[in-house]
């Protein structure tokens, strides 16, 4: 006979849960339903290492307010307005061709918005009266009328700074002229406003870096990366073909095809990219050297994966130190490059916003030295902001700081 005592210590037994019951909690997120993090736990990890590198992060953080800035260049400084309402239809010149008979004038031209004519015209509705007193019907139409008459009143938004980087300016005295209420920065020797000149300017060198950058880091790593990685006559050959390159005298191929094609900004592109793709491949070569005996490629070649998934997806992070490294040097030097070209002569059209050009007026014209502060402190805040910033990137894939 069993102890009852025995039964009453024996834990209650519940009955098997029936096959294909689920044991998870009623108000847990599905897995598949989950949101994913928008950076893998290794990429969070980098960006937690890019910000605690201060300078880097607040570099990074006033490249992209002044760079966001100049992408939105139209809208900041420019010779037509962003807004225009006339007869109480609204017009944006900025984007769109808009005659002067559109407002009530007489020319099939592009209205100059900045002729206190056609501003007339504007706002007093295509008021006759604009052609004898300008100034006195503008004043008249405040009101809503004129003469007695009733007229929609038009209007004109302006950008902060009412001229473009080509705007020739009537300055009333000799350009290059100094700073003024009008033109904060002074004028050039063309009367060219400096202000709209330096926001374009840097727009286009940023664009051109960021363009040669891209390109020449995807050929040279690649370049770099075959010659490591498989070695022997054709590493011989680049190697032999990269040091006649390298001789190429670059400025006299640079004249020569200005002189022959005209100057142009994607021609520049080109020839720079044509020069500068060498810098990176002795750097991913070397790397790759090294690391083609360790231990982890001979298991992979062994395991039969292919050559390009062993050179870019195990490889090429373990180099990606040595490359980020030479990156601000690379973006300097393009910087550097069509400055240089454009203070020579041989850059971009002299139309162009260019800063090297902006520095070469500044050589020619010593009694204005607010161009030379200009170029200076410009090119000073570019090449600082861009530095820190990669510094920051480098601490970033640095594997002994991610993996600490």
């Amino acid at each position: 006979m069993a102890d009852p005592r025995t039964n009453a210590r024996e834990p209650a037994q519940t009955a098997p849960a029936p096959a294909g019951a689920s044991h998870t909690d009623p108000h847990e997120i599905p897995e598949s339903k989950r949101r994913k993090p928008f950076l893998s736990p290794l990429n969070q990890r980098r960006w937690r290492n890019f910000t605690r590198n201060r300078r880097a992060y607040w570099s990074l953080i006033i490249f992209s307010i002044v760079f966001g800035l100049s992408l939105l260049a139209e809208f900041i400084a420019n010779d037509k307005p962003i807004l225009v309402s006339y007869q109480g239809d609204l017009h944006m010149p900025i984007f769109r061709f808009y005659p002067e008979t559109d407002f009530g004038g007489d020319f099939r031209t592009e209205a100059v918005y900045a002729d206190i004519e056609v501003e007339c015209l504007i706002v007093a509705a295509g008021s006759e009266r604009c052609w004898d007193d300008p100034e006195g019907t503008i004043e008249d139409a405040q009101d809503g009328e004129i003469a007695g008459e009733q007229i929609t009143k038009g209007w004109l938004l302006w950008p902060p700074i009412p001229y473009s980087y080509n705007t020739i300016n009537d300055i009333g005295t000799a350009a290059p002229s100094a700073p003024d209420s009008d033109h904060w920065l002074g004028t050039d020797d063309t009367a060219r406003d400096v202000l709209a000149r330096v926001i374009y300017g840097f727009r286009l060198s940023v664009f051109f870096t960021i363009i040669v950058t891209v390109a020449t880091a995807l050929i040279g790593v690649a370049a770099g990366a075959v010659q490591g990685y498989f070695g022997g006559w054709l590493d011989l050959i680049f190697q032999r073909i990269l040091e006649i390159w390298a001789s190429t005298p670059s400025l006299y191929v640079i004249i020569i095809l200005f002189a022959i094609l005209g100057r142009s900004f994607w021609l520049l592109v080109f020839v720079t990219i044509l020069f500068g793709w060498p810098a990176l491949v002795g750097v991913v070569r070397a790397e790759f050297l090294r690391a083609r005996n360790f231990e982890y490629v001979r298991a992979a070649k062994a395991l039969g994966v292919s050559n390009r998934t062993i050179m870019f997806r195990h490889m090429l992070p373990n180099a990606m130190v040595a490359t980020l490294t030479m990156l601000p040097f690379i973006i300097t030097g393009t910087i550097g490059t069509l400055a240089a070209l454009d203070f020579l002569g041989y850059g971009l059209p002299s139309s162009a916003p260019s800063l090297g050009e902006l520095t070469r007026q500044a050589k020619q014209n010593l009694q204005a030295p607010w161009l030379a502060f200009t170029s200076f402190v410009t090119f000073t805040v570019l090449l600082s902001l861009l530095v820190f910033i990669f510094e920051g990137v480098r601490d970033a894939f640095d594997p002994r700081k991610t993996f600490q």
